[in-house]
């Protein structure tokens, strides 16, 4: 009985996601040039929705998003010139819940973001 209660309470604990909502400010380097990026998350249960608006593409709404414990991902597709290219995005939750660092897949490769809540 005790190691079903203590299974229990482990299984609650992995469950509960780290909350996102709000607004980011982050930063990457992409070739020696600093880049920044905004985001609006919003969180309902474990899916992840909003916008995330860089000077550099746009703005770009947030899709298939979702949040599991510390890590969240979700996917963008900014408008190159007349291409439209999807990133995946995912993220790891700091454990105060006021960084997330980013790994994005694109078709160049990896990029990594460091994201600082701002409200």
């Amino acid at each position: 009985m005790k190691r079903f209660i203590v299974l229990m309470a482990l299984s609650v604990l992995c469950a509960m996601a780290a909350d996102i909502s709000g607004n980011w400010k982050a930063t990457a380097d992409f070739g020696g040039q600093a880049m920044e990026r905004t985001f609006t998350f919003k969180v309902d249960g474990n899916k992840v929705t909003g916008e995330t608006t860089s000077s550099f593409a746009g703005k770009s709404e947030i899709t298939d998003g979702k949040i599991e414990g510390d890590t969240v991902t979700f996917t963008i597709t900014v408008n190159l010139g007349d291409s439209p290219m999807k990133l995946n995005y995912k993220g790891k939750v700091s454990a105060d819940g006021k960084e997330i660092h980013f790994t994005v897949e694109g078709a160049q490769g990896n990029l990594e973001w460091n994201a600082k809540k701002v409200s």
